[in-house]
C-alpha cells in the first residue's frame, strides 16, 4: 500500500531572500519571495513561516497565493533584522499539474548575509535561496 503512494518532488520552485530598499524604514531590508520557475502554473500556494533557535521563536505566519503564472514570483513577507539571527523555516504547499506538492525551505541562522548572495534565478537579483 505504501508503494502506491506517490510523493512528487518539488522542482523549479524556490523560496528566496532578496534585499531591497524599503521606503518605510529608509533602509535596505530582506524580503522573502516565492519563485515559480516551472513551465506550468501553481495554484493555492500556502506558505507557513517561522523563526526559531532553542527556546526563542517567532510567531507562525501564514500566507496564501491563489495563482502563480509560469516563470513568475511573488513577495511573501518582510523579514525583520532580529529574526535573521534565528533559523527561518518556510513550509510551502501548492497544487500543480493535478498533484499536491510540499517542501520545507530553511535559512539557517545568520546565513542571510550580504556576503553570501548569489544571482537568484528568474528575478536576476542578488539574494539567497532557501535549502
Amino acid at each position: 500500500m505504501k508503494k502506491d503512494i506517490e510523493i512528487p518532488i518539488v522542482k523549479n520552485v524556490y523560496i528566496a531572500m532578496i534585499q531591497e530598499w524599503n521606503d518605510d524604514f529608509l533602509a535596505k531590508k530582506w524580503n522573502a519571495y516565492i519563485l515559480n520557475d516551472r513551465n506550468s502554473p501553481i495554484e493555492m500556494a500556502l506558505v507557513v513561516s517561522k523563526g526559531y533557535e532553542g527556546n526563542r521563536k517567532t510567531s507562525t505566519m501564514r500566507h496564501s497565493i491563489a495563482f502563480m503564472h509560469p516563470k513568475s514570483y511573488a513577495k511573501i513577507e518582510l523579514v525583520q533584522d532580529d529574526v535573521l539571527q534565528l533559523n527561518n523555516e518556510f513550509y510551502l504547499t501548492f497544487f500543480a499539474d493535478g498533484k499536491l506538492y510540499e517542501k520545507k525551505f530553511l535559512f539557517k541562522k545568520n546565513s542571510i548575509d550580504e556576503n553570501l548572495v548569489i544571482k537568484v534565478p528568474l528575478m536576476n537579483q542578488p539574494g539567497i535561496l532557501g535549502q
